[in-house]
């Protein structure tokens, strides 16, 4: 008789999530109110950014990593936009470099410096303007430098080339409604995007055509968002027309049919995902939830694989998602997430659970690097390439380093079996002593040893004098209790 596998084999099964001591939060930050489903926060293995509230204009605040604790109100922040800044976006390729999209209806991007901020930054280092409506999405290009995308409440999607401050492409008629989010392919050849018609479409930006597109992806009203996988799928989150928040997922090949779909709950906040192409493990949170549930998606079916739910007591005002090559390799921590309260941001750690100590490379494939893999012109000329990959083994720091321990005693002469006095092997000078006892240096080791043996049993003599000393007296305290208690004293 054979058993069925029930339980599915997968190496991130075991994934558990776990916030970091307080002392590693950052606390005292005024998260930003305005009501808009970005995810307020980037971060990159230097940096950390979180929108904040500014009074008379939008700002942003930049802390160094190592920053931890209660952050001075007076700390400088990033505050050169004259209205509230709603989205924020880490250069892939530079890690002093962010963009920001904002309701003054510009981007502006910004050179950080290297030890972060002392003062105020109020000058970008190029601001592009071309939207009429304010600007709500931004989104640099995976492998090409200087590429970077916005799109507003104008219905419109800019590509820029950062570098020349020009704007590359204006795709100004393929969304005719609100967009809600937009996502980049793997070698930055397409995107996807999510919008208020409920549509998902995929666009070639150098073309400026529609490559697909899925009407009614999901049938509820309220937002949904759209992400490119690795292997060029499309993963959806969205709202049945019951308002069950649901997850999809589609191959462009066939948008008829989503390949799997799955219902969570019932609750309302837009639902982020964030996906990790080297593990194929997204990461879905909800804003005002207080949870991330994580699902791995494969090859077989039913394709989306549930595997467990982080759960807190707080709910998310918004998240941001660590790079791989900001991972603490050696602890087999696979995502690290920042998750904003209404006054801190507290980093979560996931984690596989593994016994050894050594470097886990089914955990860490190569990844993608910080260096870019094309040209701005290269990329607009029509070519394209995949991120050029580092591997994070060097990355990785042993958890324990131990100390070599000599042994200088003659191990052979010890493994011996007896020999009878006087006698000895094979015509060798009888001796009793060992070439270490017959030094010096050996017999005033030997002596340094009974001098600390000497002073370990002294110690000891004292303390049981001691304790017997207090055993005595509360002996004649109890008695002097009972007394006491029987009405003799």
């Amino acid at each position: 008789m054979s058993f069925r596998k029930v339980v599915r084999q997968s190496k991130f099964r075991h994934v558990f999530g776990q916030p970091v001591k307080n002392d590693q939060c950052y606390e005292d930050i005024r998260v930003s109110r305005v009501t808009w489903d970005s995810t307020f926060c980037a971060v990159n293995p230097k940096f950390l950014a979180v929108i904040v509230e500014a009074s008379g204009g939008g700002a942003f605040l930049v802390l160094p990593l190592s920053k931890t604790g209660r952050i001075d109100k007076a700390y400088p922040t990033v505050c050169g936009h004259t209205g509230p800044v709603l989205d924020i976006d880490w250069c892939p390729h530079n890690d002093e470099v962010i963009a920001s999209g904002s309701e003054d209806c510009t981007v502006m991007v910004w050179q950080i410096p290297e030890n972060g901020l002392t003062s105020p930054l109020t000058e970008p280092v190029v601001v592009l303007e071309g939207h009429t409506k304010r600007v709500g999405i931004i989104a640099w290009h995976p492998t090409a430098r200087n590429v970077l995308l916005s799109a507003g409440c104008d219905n419109v999607v800019l590509i820029w080339n950062v570098g020349t401050a020009e704007e590359l492409y204006r795709l100004d008629s393929l969304h005719p409604d609100l967009i809600y989010n937009v996502s980049w392919n793997h070698n930055g050849s397409l995107f996807c995007s999510a919008c208020k018609d409920k549509s998902v479409r995929i666009i070639d930006p150098r073309r400026g055509t529609l490559v697909a597109e899925r009407e009614k992806a999901h049938e509820g009203a309220r937002p949904m968002r759209a992400i490119f996988l690795a292997d060029g799928k499309v993963f959806t989150t969205g709202f049945s027309r019951m308002s069950e928040r649901q997850l999809a997922l589609w191959d462009p090949e066939n948008l008829e049919e989503p390949m799997a779909l799955q219902e969570l709950d019932s609750s309302n906040g837009a639902l982020l995902p964030f996906y990790d192409p080297d593990t194929s493990v997204v990461y879905v949170c909800g804003k005002g939830d207080s949870s991330i549930r994580y699902f791995e998606i494969t090859e077989e079916p039913p394709y989306i694989h549930f595997l467990n739910t982080f759960t807190s007591k707080e709910p998310q005002r918004g998240m941001g998602s660590m790079p791989k090559r900001g991972l603490e390799v050696s602890k087999c921590e696979i995502a690290r997430f920042y998750k904003l309260h209404e006054r801190k941001c507290e980093p979560i750690v996931m984690t596989v659970p593994r016994k050894s100590d050594l470097f886990q490379d089914d955990l860490y494939p190569d990844t993608a690097g910080p260096e870019a893999a094309l040209e701005a012109e290269e990329w607009v000329s029509g070519r394209d390439a995949n991120p050029i990959l580092i591997s994070l083994r060097e990355a990785y720091v042993p958890s324990k380093q131990r100390d070599l321990k000599i042994s200088r005693r003659n191990v052979l002469s010890d493994s011996r079996p007896a020999m009878a006095p006087g006698s000895s092997r094979l015509g060798a000078p009888a001796s009793t002593t060992t070439a270490a006892d017959a030094t010096p240096s050996g017999s005033l080791a030997r002596a340094g040893e009974a001098g600390k043996l000497e002073e370990v049993m002294q110690e000891l003599r004292a303390l049981r004098a001691l304790v017997k000393e207090q055993g005595e007296r509360i002996c004649r305290l109890e008695e002097q209790l009972g007394r006491m208690e029987n009405g003799d004293a």
